[in-house]
């Protein structure tokens, strides 16, 4: 039976290999393997960014940059959208969904399509709006007509 540990050493013998040493105190131990042929050790310290040789690209091309976050106006915009409260949101809807793009476009902020998804679901309950006032109109003035008597003896 072979297996890759070398027999433990005799009672009383010497627990080291044949051809190793102990270091001197204080140095840290060898590297266990040695260096490959034609292969010398790593001559210092690594190199700054940039200055690695072509085949090698910087560990860090891009600079680590905070994303900004979502406009907080468009999520409102959103929200007020899906809410409705009785037309209010709408109005809100629309004007928090305008300031929100203008200011995506100049923060570069996400939550575009969110302010415009705000947008339009204000708009489509401004038109509902629209359609119940042109309702009660057209109900209103229909009744006042209905009920008046004959004019005339």
């Amino acid at each position: 039976m072979s297996t890759a540990w070398p027999p433990p050493p005799p009672q009383g013998g010497d627990p080291m290999p044949p051809g190793y040493t102990w270091p001197p105190a204080g140095s840290p131990p060898p590297y266990p393997y040695p260096p490959a042929a034609g292969q010398g050790p790593w001559p210092g310290p690594y190199p700054p960014p940039g200055q690695y040789p072509p085949p090698y690209p910087s560990p860090y091309p891009y600079p680590a940059y905070a994303t900004p976050g979502t406009n907080g106006l468009a999520i409102a915009a959103l929200v007020l959208g899906i809410l409705w409260l009785y037309w209010v949101g709408s109005i809100l809807a629309v004007i928090f969904g305008h300031i929100a793009l203008s200011q995506i476009r100049h923060t570069g902020q996400g939550g575009r399509g969110l302010a415009i998804a705000g947008l339009v679901l204000g708009y489509v309950g401004l038109a509902l709006l629209l359609v119940f006032i042109i309702g009660v109109v057209v109900v209103g003035t229909a009744t006042i007509h209905s009920s008046a008597g004959p004019v005339g003896p």
